[in-house]
C-alpha cells in the first residue's frame, strides 16, 4: 500500500511460446522466470497481494511454490498468441472480488528487474497524480540513425528530418519501453485499451536490469548478467569499489 491506495501486482505467465518453447518455465540463476516475477512482486514494499494469470498446470504449481496466489485460471480465449496483455489485465480485475486502486503487471520475461524498481515506478506514479507509468530504458542505438529498405533495398530513413545528424550526442535521448514494470489506476486501465497514454510516466531503468526474454541469446544474456552480479554482491565493499 502506497498512501492509502491498495496495490495489486499481477504476474501474467500462459504455457504457450512461439519463440522460446516453455519460455516461463525456463531459468535465471536457478530460478524460473515466473518464481523470479512472483518474487519481485513480493519484496516490493508497495505491492499489497501478488496473483497469477495463467493457463497452465505447471506454471500454476510454480507459482504456488514461489508462494503466489493462484485465485483462477486464465480461460483458453485469452491464452493464445493473439491474446492482448491488457484483456489478460481486465480479467484478472473482474475475476477478484477484492478492489484494488493500483495494478502493477509483471511479465516474467523481465527476469532482471529488481524489487526496488517496482517500488520505483508505483512511486512515481503515486507522487505524481500520473494514470500510469512504464519502465523504460535508455534506447542502445539511436532510432535516428535506423533505416527501412524500399523494394529495391536501398536505405530510407524511418526518420528523415534527422539524417544530418552523425554524432549521438547531437540528438535527443530516446528511450524504448522494457517490459518490466507496468503501473496504472485500475479504473483508468478498464477504460483504456492500453497502459500508455498522452499522460503515462516513463520510469528510467539501467539496461543491465532491462533484458527482455525472446529467444535462446536473451536467455543467455541474463545468465551472464544475474552471474555478475552475484558475484559484485559475494565481493567485500573495498573490492567493489576497485572493480567499479
Amino acid at each position: 500500500m502506497i498512501d492509502g491506495l491498495s496495490v495489486l501486482a499481477l504476474v501474467t505467465a500462459r504455457g504457450g511460446s512461439a519463440g522460446l518453447p516453455r519460455k516461463n518455465l525456463r531459468e535465471v540463476g536457478g530460478r524460473s522466470l515466473v518464481a523470479r516475477a512472483v518474487q519481485a512482486g513480493q519484496r516490493a514494499e508497495t505491492v499489497d497481494r501478488v496473483v497469477l494469470s495463467s493457463d497452465d498446470p505447471e506454471i500454476i504449481q510454480a507459482a504456488l511454490l514461489a508462494g503466489c496466489d493462484v485465485p483462477f485460471v486464465r480461460p483458453a480465449a485469452l491464452a493464445g498468441d493473439e491474446a492482448r496483455s491488457i484483456d489478460v489485465v481486465r480479467h484478472a480485475l473482474q475475476a477478484l472480488p477484492e478492489r484494488y486502486d493500483l495494478l502493477v503487471l509483471l511479465q516474467p520475461t523481465s527476469p532482471l528487474r529488481a524489487p526496488e524498481d517496482v517500488d520505483g515506478a508505483v512511486e512515481l506514479c503515486v507522487r505524481r497524480g500520473a494514470p500510469a507509468c512504464v519502465s523504460v530504458c535508455a534506447a542502445d542505438k539511436p532510432p535516428f540513425w535506423m533505416h527501412g529498405l524500399d523494394e529495391r533495398l536501398r536505405l530510407r530513413p524511418i526518420l528523415p528530418e534527422y539524417r544530418q545528424a552523425s554524432r549521438r550526442q547531437d540528438l535527443p535521448q530516446a528511450y524504448a519501453v522494457n517490459g518490466a514494470v507496468y503501473v496504472a489506476r485500475t479504473d483508468w486501465i478498464m477504460v483504456l485499451d492500453s497502459f500508455i497514454g498522452p499522460d503515462t510516466l516513463g520510469y528510467v531503468m539501467p539496461r543491465e536490469r532491462s533484458i527482455d526474454i525472446d529467444d535462446e541469446l536473451d536467455l543467455a544474456i541474463a545468465e551472464m548478467l544475474e552471474n555478475r552480479f552475484a558475484g559484485e554482491a559475494g565481493k567485500p565493499e573495498r573490492e567493489r569499489m576497485r572493480s567499479a
